[in-house]
C-alpha cells in the first residue's frame, strides 16, 4: 500500500475527521507538517492533503503516523476508545493568547449560506465538532463545502436544487443547530423533513418559540417518528411584523433567516442582538438583504427571494472562549494576555469581575477581520478576590451572556465570601458544577436553577467523569489546572463541540496537561 489515495474511497466525512485527528495532535506534540513528514516517511504536501481532508489515508501509512505521534488515531474492529486528560495542576500560567473566531457565529452562518446561490467564503472558522456536523448536514444536501488549503477558511458553492432526500440525519440529530435549517428551508420548500435536533444535556430546552416566530412566514410543523414535517402556506402577507415571546439566539437567527428570503419587510421586536445575531445580519447584508436596526432589539428587514452573490465573510471573535481562557488566568492567579477580546459582548462581565477585585488592563479598540466588531486585549494579573455583593446572573444581551455563567461559579470558589449563583435559563445545568466540590469548593444547590458558592477554595486534585454539558465540562478542566497536585478528567470528547484544540491552547499558556486514552 503507497502514501498516495487508496483505491477504496473512504467517506469524505471521515477523512476530514481523521485530518483533524492528525492536525490536533501533531500541533499538542509542537511538530511542523515537515517534521511529521520525515518521522513518518512520507512528504510534508502529503502530511497538507490529509490534515486538510482532501487525501484518503491508508492504513499502513495511518500507522506510521500514529507511531510518530506516539497516539492511536484509529481502533479498526473495536469500539472507538474515549479521550481523557491528566492535569497537573497548582502552576502559574503565563504568556498571551488569542481568542479564535465564534462557533456559534459559524454555525449560523454555515445554515444562512444556504439561502446564497453564489459563492461564500467564510474566513478563520473554528475548526470545532458542531462546526463538522453542520457541514455533514449541507454535503448531505448536496451543498459543495471546501476547506482551504490553510486549515481555516471555507468555500461554499449551493446548488439550485437542494437534495433534502438524502439529509444526514444521523449527524443532524447530534446537533441542536439543525433547527437553524428551517428559517433558510422555508424560502425555497413547500414540503422538507429535518430529524429532531440534539445537542448539550440542559434540560427541557423547547423549540415552540422557533415554531411560533416561523409560523408568520406560514410554516407548519408536525413531529412524529424522530423528524420535523414542515409544510409552508404559500401566501404569507407581504409585511410581517413579529413579537417574540424569547429574546433566544436562535429563534431570532431562525426569523432573521426567514425574513432574509421572504419578498416584503419584516420587523422583529423583542430580538435578540447578540454577537452571533450582528454576524448574521452583517453576512446578510453583504448578500443585499437590508436590515435596519442591527444591535437592538427591534430589527426591520427587507428581504430578496433571489440571492446570488460571491461574498467574504470573517465571523466575529468568540466572547465565550474569551472568558474561559479569561478564567483560566483568574482561577490560576496567574498573569496572562487574551488578545482580540469583543469588547462590545464582554463589558458586563468585566464590570462584574472589577467589583469581585480583580485586577485587569484593556488596550485601545482595534477593528475586528469584519470590520464591524470591536476588539481589545486583555491582561489580567494576580488579585485578592471578594464575593460580589449581589447575585451573579445572565441576562440577554447587552446582560452578562449565559455561557458565560458557568465561569463565574469557579471564580466565585476563590473569592472571599458567599455568592449566589442564579442560572435561571437551564434546567440542570447548575448540578453539573457541583462537580468542583470533588476538587475542594464550597459549592452547594439551591435547587436546579441556584448555587451557592462559598470561598476562598483550596483546590486539590481528583479524578471526575465530564458532565455531558459544555461550559460546565470547560469549567470543571479550569479548575483543575489550580488545584494542586494531579487530577483526572475523563470522557472529554463533548469539549471538541465548541472549542478548537483548547488542552493545546492551554498547554501554549503553561499549563501541564496530557492526554490518555483507557
Amino acid at each position: 500500500m503507497t502514501d498516495s489515495i487508496t483505491q477504496s474511497a473512504q467517506p469524505s466525512g471521515l477523512v476530514e475527521q481523521i485530518g483533524a485527528l492528525i492536525r490536533t495532535a501533531r500541533q499538542g506534540r509542537g511538530l511542523t507538517q515537515a517534521e511529521l513528514a520525515e518521522r513518518a516517511g512520507t512528504s510534508q504536501s502529503a502530511i497538507n492533503r490529509i490534515e486538510r481532508g482532501s487525501q484518503n489515508i491508508g492504513v499502513e501509512l495511518l500507522g506510521r503516523i500514529s507511531d510518530a505521534l506516539g497516539a492511536e488515531l484509529l481502533s479498526v474492529g473495536e469500539r472507538p476508545r474515549h479521550t481523557h486528560l491528566r492535569v497537573h495542576g497548582g502552576k502559574p500560567l503565563h504568556g498571551a493568547i488569542d481568542v479564535k473566531t465564534s462557533k456559534n457565529g459559524a454555525v449560523a452562518l454555515l445554515c444562512a449560506a444556504l439561502i446564497n446561490r453564489g459563492t461564500t467564503r467564510l474566513h478563520r472558522v473554528a475548526r470545532i465538532v458542531e462546526v463538522d456536523r453542520i457541514i455533514d448536514v449541507l454535503r448531505s444536501l448536496g451543498v459543495s463545502v471546501i476547506w482551504a488549503d490553510n486549515g481555516e477558511d471555507l468555500e461554499i458553492r449551493v446548488p439550485r436544487d437542494l437534495d433534502l432526500s438524502h439529509i444526514d440525519a444521523e449527524a443532524g440529530r447530534r446537533t441542536r443547530s439543525i433547527i437553524m435549517f428551517l428559517g433558510p428551508l422555508l424560502g425555497s420548500h413547500q414540503k422538507f423533513e429535518l430529524p429532531y435536533a440534539g445537542g448539550c444535556d440542559l434540560g427541557e430546552r423547547s423549540v415552540e418559540p422557533h415554531l411560533i416566530a416561523l409560523h408568520h412566514f406560514g410554516l407548519q410543523i408536525k413531529a412524529e417518528a424522530g423528524w420535523y414535517h414542515a409544510t409552508v402556506a404559500p401566501d404569507a402577507p407581504t409585511d410581517i411584523r413579529i413579537v417574540l415571546t424569547e429574546r433566544g439566539d436562535t429563534v431570532t437567527e431562525n426569523a432573521i433567516m426567514a425574513a432574509a428570503v421572504h419578498e416584503g419587510v419584516t420587523e422583529i421586536r423583542n430580538a435578540s442582538p447578540n454577537y452571533m445575531v450582528q454576524d448574521l445580519c452583517f453576512y446578510l447584508e453583504l448578500l443585499g438583504v437590508k436590515i435596519e436596526g442591527i444591535g437592538t432589539t427591534t430589527l426591520r428587514i427587507t428581504g430578496r427571494t433571489d440571492i446570488d452573490a460571491d461574498v467574504d465573510y470573517w465571523p466575529s471573535e468568540d466572547p465565550i472562549e474569551a472568558m474561559s481562557l479569561l478564567t483560566a488566568g483568574i482561577v490560576t492567579n496567574s498573569e496572562i494576555t487574551v488578545r482580540r477580546v469583543p469588547i462590545e459582548f464582554m463589558e458586563i462581565e468585566l464590570a462584574t469581575l472589577h467589583e469581585m477585585g480583580l485586577q485587569f488592563t484593556v488596550t485601545p479598540e482595534y477593528p475586528a477581520d469584519n470590520g464591524r466588531t470591536r476588539l481589545v486585549d486583555v491582561t489580567v494579573h494576580p488579585s485578592q478576590l471578594r464575593a460580589p455583593i449581589d447575585k451573579i446572573h445572565s441576562m440577554p444581551f447587552p446582560g452578562l451572556n449565559i455561557d458565560n455563567l458557568p465561569f463565574f461559579t469557579v471564580i466565585a470558589a476563590c473569592a472571599t465570601g458567599h455568592t449566589l449563583i442564579h442560572d435561571w435559563v437551564y434546567e440542570g445545568r447548575a448540578i453539573h458544577l457541583t462537580d468542583l466540590t470533588r476538587l475542594g469548593a464550597d459549592v452547594r444547590l439551591r435547587d436546579p436553577h441556584r448555587l451557592d458558592v462559598t470561598g476562598p477554595t483550596h483546590w486539590s486534585g481528583a479524578e471526575i467523569s465530564c458532565p455531558p454539558a459544555l461550559r460546565p465540562a470547560v469549567v470543571i478542566l479550569i479548575a483543575m489546572l489550580a488545584a494542586k497536585g494531579e487530577s483526572v478528567l475523563r470522557d472529554v470528547d463533548i469539549i471538541a463541540r465548541g472549542y478548537e484544540q483548547l488542552q493545546e491552547r492551554l498547554v501554549s499558556l503553561g499549563a501541564d496537561i496530557e492526554t490518555f486514552y483507557d
